[in-house]
């Protein structure tokens, strides 16, 4: 049975042992390459939200925090040697934001008793804990953005999408086709026609797609970008003069990044999110205070409150807090990554919690369990402002379809388990 101690009695026991290693959240990044401008936002905020902690706090539970960065060029093959080369570090827990490399550390990490978390992308039927021991997707999967958009788009409907048909214009690889599925289960249930248009990677070449868009007419556009894909994408639904607020893109599709370059003409442009937009929380004066302002921030601190900066930090007190979590349970700063594990096992975030780490509202609450290592399935939705130059939300984060998503993830997950030869833990 694993150990449970208050607050105070962990305090004491920190105060009482020796000086401990530091803590290590491995940055799996990419700064170079053709989805820099995504992994680079991204990183620092990661870093930042770590610097914060030591800065501020002293580290979690006393114990400083390390940011272990590995260049990985959003290729597979560099982001499992960076997992080789960093793993005996003490490497807490992996956020590959890859995809393709996630799907190649599944089994790694599993062997090795290191939790990753892929937020928001890698596979969706990893959700289920207890065929997925160590891999954790909180607080939504790509399947719930499929879901998600399709909800909205009922929505403001009045419910009824029959016979409307819907294109999905898609990255050409593991991450674009992971919705695919649920699309189709979706437009069976709902009665729309689903159009499919793969765009091959980095996705500057989309004419042809666009072109086949303005041919078919489809009532909405969904899209599964990264990188300089979605500027493009972007920049041909202007040309073809495709209505902006029919266009959305999922998490990974919706940053600055994304819609500045087409100006004007990306004003209405939506993208789905797990997360709130935007610099209004208490946490970014500290930022401000304790990283930007002593010379500390990873990078130029002009990325601070962009989506893709927001995200990163996100990702980082989540960390932070399994963490926390960790000590609590197992009665010790020093956590081992199998410690680790448990504390995202055990994760709760409520809103009082969210209130008092200066986020407030700005992710849905949840909790995970083994059950469930994807939290709630909530999904809200953003839009541009080109006036502005701002992403707001528009909608709550929402429930998805259970109806559709249960069975497939019990589906693959069970085929996962059949073939890795994995008896369910739970």
């Amino acid at each position: 049975m694993k150990l449970k101690i208050t607050t105070l009695a962990l305090g004491a026991v920190m105060a009482a042992g020796p000086v401990m290693a530091d803590l290590v959240f491995p940055s799996l990044s990419y700064r170079t390459g053709p989805y820099a401008a995504g992994g680079i936002p991204f990183a620092d905020g990661y870093a930042d939200y770590f610097t914060l902690l030591n800065e501020r706090d002293g580290g979690i539970g006393g114990v400083p925090t390390r940011v272990l960065e590995c260049e990985t060029g959003y290729n597979t093959e560099k982001g499992v040697e960076c997992y080789e080369s960093t793993k005996g570090e003490g490497s807490l827990v992996y956020q590959p934001l890859s995809t393709g490399i996630t799907y190649q550390l599944i089994p790694k990490t599993t062997a090795d008793d290191i939790p990753m978390h892929t937020m928001g992308y890698g596979r969706t039927s990893a959700k289920n804990g207890a065929v997925f021991s160590h891999t954790f997707n909180y607080p939504a999967n790509y399947w719930d953005g499929a879901s998600g958009a399709v909800n909205y788009l009922l929505e403001v409907n009045d419910g009824d999408i029959s016979g409307k048909k819907i294109a999905l214009v898609y990255h050409n690889s593991a991450y674009g086709k992971e919705p695919i599925r649920t699309l189709e289960g979706l437009a069976e249930k709902h009665g729309f026609e689903l159009l499919l248009l793969p765009v091959d990677h980095p996705g500057q070449e989309q004419k042809s797609q666009w072109l086949q868009i303005r041919r078919e007419r489809p009532d909405n556009v969904l899209m599964w970008g990264w990188g300089v894909m979605n500027q493009v994408a972007v920049q041909e639904a202007v040309n073809i003069r495709y209505p902006m607020e029919n266009f959305i893109g999922i998490w990974w599709s919706g940053s600055e990044n994304d819609v500045i370059a087409a100006g004007d003409g990306a004003n209405g442009y939506k993208a789905l999110t797990f997360h709130n937009v935007g610099s209004d929380f208490p946490v970014f004066d500290d930022i401000q205070q304790y990283v930007v302002d002593t010379g500390k921030a990873a990078g130029a601190g002009d990325q601070i409150g962009t989506v893709l900066y927001n995200r990163g930090l996100y990702a980082a007190m989540l960390a932070a807090e399994a963490a926390k979590t960790a000590q609590e349970i197992h009665g010790t700063a020093d956590i081992t990554p199998a410690m680790m594990r448990d504390g995202m096992e055990a994760l709760d975030m409520n809103a009082d919690k969210m209130a008092a780490l200066g986020m407030p509202n700005f992710g849905p609450a949840f909790s995970v369990s083994c059950e469930n290592h994807g939290g709630p399935a909530l999904v809200g939705v953003t839009q541009w402002d080109a006036s502005a130059q701002t992403w707001s939300l528009i909608s709550d984060f929402k429930p998805t379809d259970a109806e559709i998503l249960a069975p497939l993830i019990a589906e693959d997950s069970a085929a996962y388990a059949a073939e890795a030869g994995i008896e369910p833990q739970c």
